[in-house]
């Protein structure tokens, strides 16, 4: 009987091993796939390095993807994050996307954190940093980990993945010359 028991105990973590593995491995195709969306907004005028994508938990079907909009729709709150969920919000007619996963190119600034805790969201994933980010534009330097540690609602927070081809958005030639153009720029002294 104990071995029956030890081979089952076996068995059980054989699976949640390979369950984990095989998450991971969608999580990084996701995630590649969200990072070539986004890079197709660099060779446009108005680039930008923050895309977001949801995707539903079980049956890894993306939902929606987009871009952040601030500057084009002259709205502070249209980031990547905040986008995504609003329009997967309105294609589900329902308030809450319990059984959903948000993938985000950046770490989530609080704004979008607290919405995609509001929103019932399972899990986040994200790519580069808000350290990373904050190296050309300004950001609130909370973690999503933090913001979700303090709510009353649940939320696993996963990131950084592929932060290096994340950041490379934030890095491109496009982008660069972009970020100048940027009301929210990083600003650096120039006092002698």
């Amino acid at each position: 009987m104990n071995m029956l028991i030890s081979s089952m105990a076996i068995s059980s973590a054989m699976v949640r091993r390979q369950s984990a593995h095989t998450r991971a491995a969608l999580d990084e195709t996701r995630m590649k796939e969200l990072v070539a969306f986004t890079a197709r907004s660099l060779e446009t005028d108005k680039p930008v390095p923050f895309g977001s994508s949801i995707v539903n938990t079980r049956s890894r079907e993306r939902l929606v993807q987009s871009l952040n909009a601030v500057a084009r729709e002259f709205d502070p709150s249209s980031h990547a994050e905040v986008r995504a969920i609003r329009r997967a919000t309105k294609k589900l007619k329902n308030v809450s996307l319990a059984g959903y996963t948000l993938y985000t190119t950046c770490e989530p600034c609080p704004m979008c954190m607290s919405t995609a805790l509001w929103a019932g969201l399972d899990r986040v994933v994200y790519g580069a940093t808000i350290e990373d980010a904050s190296r050309h534009c300004r950001q609130i330097h909370i973690d999503a980990r933090e913001v979700s540690a303090r709510s009353d609602m649940r939320c696993v927070v996963d990131g950084p993945l592929l932060r290096e081809e994340c950041y490379a958005l934030f890095t491109h030639p496009n982008m660069l010359k972009a970020f100048r153009s940027w009301s929210t720029r990083k600003r650096t002294s120039t006092k002698a």
